[in-house]
């Protein structure tokens, strides 16, 4: 039976006129590396007479990535939010991630950042950041041989 591990999961990562040259995410917290909340992707209403009606939409997709306090990807987020700031702006975002275990890769496509945390809460450690990008799609197939 094959691993199911995320220890092998990659992420990397471009930002407009910030990263141009994808960045890979490294230092994940201990029990966490992402999370995407599930699409609710179909309106529905009922008729008064019980018949249903449902209709496709699209909705934006949430990715909360979780890292350790040290990680050498905070300052990634860091440079992104402070460019915000500057420029009162956002910057968009498109991301590559590929689960060796599945055999798939991921393609994000147009993600800004809508949740910043810019330090890390202070417990007997410092415990991760956790930082929320939105993104418009997400496509997938398999990993290239070779990558």
């Amino acid at each position: 039976m094959a691993s199911i591990t995320s220890a092998n999961a990659t992420l990397t990562m471009t930002v407009a006129s910030l990263y141009t040259t994808p960045v890979q995410l490294t230092g994940f917290a201990v029990d966490d590396i992402f999370d995407i909340d599930p699409l609710e992707c179909v309106e529905t209403m009922m008729g008064v007479d019980g018949v249903l009606s449902a209709g496709f939409v699209y909705v934006p997709i949430k990715q909360k990535i979780a890292l350790q306090a040290d990680s050498n990807a905070n300052p990634i987020f860091d440079t992104w939010w402070q460019g915000m700031l500057t420029q009162r702006d956002v910057y968009f975002a498109q991301m590559t991630l590929k689960l060796p275990s599945t055999g798939l890769q991921y393609s994000m496509q147009q993600g800004v950042l809508t949740s910043y945390q810019p330090i890390p809460n202070a417990k007997k450690v410092l415990q991760p950041r956790t930082h929320t990008i939105t993104w418009q799609g997400i496509g997938f197939g398999p990993i290239p041989a070779g990558g």
